[in-house]
This record gives C-alpha cells, sequence and structure tokens, in this order.
C-alpha cells in the first residue's frame, strides 16, 4: 500500500489536487482518508462555544484515531471513516466504509504536523497557493457549506486560520517531498505525481 500525505494551507486547492491524481490513476486503485472527518466530536457545546472552536490548530484532530485507522488498512481491514458535520460541529451516527487500496491518500491542512502519522506516509504533498487566492476560496466554501456570514468568516480567518496556518502549517513545507505551487492549477506538477505514483504500482 502507497501512502500519500497532501496537506497545504485552507483553501490552497488540495481537494482540486485530489481529484485530478484520482482521475489520472486507475479507479479501483485509490481511497481517500479525509483528515476533517477526524475533527474531535464537539456536539454537546453551545452555539456560541461552537463558534470558538479552533478547527487550524493539531489539538482539534483526533490522530490517534486516525492513525490507528491507517494502520488498520495497511492490515487489509476496512475501516469506519467518522462523517464530520461542520454546522453542528458533530459526528454523525453513521460512518462510511473505506475498503484497503493500493494507493490510500490522506488529506487535510494538518496532517504533517504529526510526527507519527507523516512515518507512515511513503510521499509528503504540500500544496501551496498565494494567500489572497486562499482567503476567497475560504470566504466562498464558509459561506456556502459551512453555513457562516461574510462578516464570520472574515472574523474566524483573522482569529484563527491566519494565525494557525502561519504557526503550523506553513512550517510543514520542510516535511514535504514535493511542493505545488499554484494549488489545483498546476497542472504539470499533478502529472508527475500521477506519473511517479503509476510507476510504483507497476512496480508491485
Amino acid at each position: 500500500m502507497l501512502i500519500i500525505g497532501i496537506a497545504g494551507g485552507s483553501g490552497s486547492g488540495k481537494t482540486t489536487v485530489v481529484r485530478k491524481i484520482i482521475r489520472a490513476l486507475p479507479g479501483s486503485s485509490v481511497s481517500v482518508i479525509s483528515q476533517d472527518a477526524y475533527y474531535k466530536d464537539n456536539g454537546h457545546l453551545s452555539a456560541e462555544e461552537r463558534k470558538k472552536i479552533n478547527f487550524d490548530h493539531p489539538s482539534s484532530i483526533e490522530f490517534d484515531l486516525l492513525i490507528n485507522h491507517i494502520d488498520r488498512l495497511k492490515k487489509g481491514e476496512t475501516i469506519p471513516m467518522p462523517v464530520y458535520s461542520y454546522v453542528s460541529c458533530a459526528r454523525a451516527a453513521e460512518t462510511v466504509p473505506v475498503k484497503p487500496t493500493k494507493v490510500m491518500i490522506v488529506e487535510g491542512i494538518l496532517v504533517l504536523t504529526n510526527a507519527d502519522l507523516r512515518d507512515r506516509m511513503d510521499i509528503k504533498i504540500y500544496v501551496d497557493a498565494d494567500g489572497d487566492d486562499r482567503l476567497m476560496r475560504i470566504i466562498q466554501r464558509d459561506i456556502e457549506e459551512r453555513g457562516r456570514s461574510f462578516m464570520d468568516v472574515l472574523r474566524h480567518y483573522e482569529n484563527y486560520v491566519k494565525p494557525m496556518h502561519l504557526q503550523f502549517i506553513d512550517p510543514t513545507k520542510r516535511f514535504a517531498d514535493i511542493i505545488i505551487p499554484q494549488g489545483g492549477a498546476n497542472q504539470v506538477a499533478i502529472d508527475i505525481v500521477a506519473s511517479r505514483i503509476r510507476m510504483n504500482l507497476q512496480n508491485e
């Protein structure tokens, strides 16, 4: 099993990069584990307390469970990936079964911040993008998908997203084997990554 970690700032284009890599590979050979599914369950908090959750801090992720699931996948087991809602800040009762595949992509803003998780990755990728471009994507996503107002998004960005990016996420570039500038728009870099993965699959 080839484990690929894909990190990068919020709104950097990680999802687009993952989608394009998957499209370039044999359909049944890839599964994706999203870091976002492993946010700690905060459904017990009040609406006001939920607004103060720092989703960009490593402590918000249940890394032990994520690592346990990756280890189980490597052993050939199917795992129950949690389902997390940003609106309720809670995990759903149902889970998503993920079967072991030849290529496992682990993606999320914080996946390179955890040393134990990094140790399990065969290829580490950092998706880079201009700060203004990331902010525009964050505004659109948080309003459309997370039910936040425009001012809520800007406050959240100023208080959490930007400082956490500078403190925790941007420094993980140094752990990356490959840095993809311009996010999902960098087709050349994505083609190189996909080609390397195909080569690994052929050598198995």
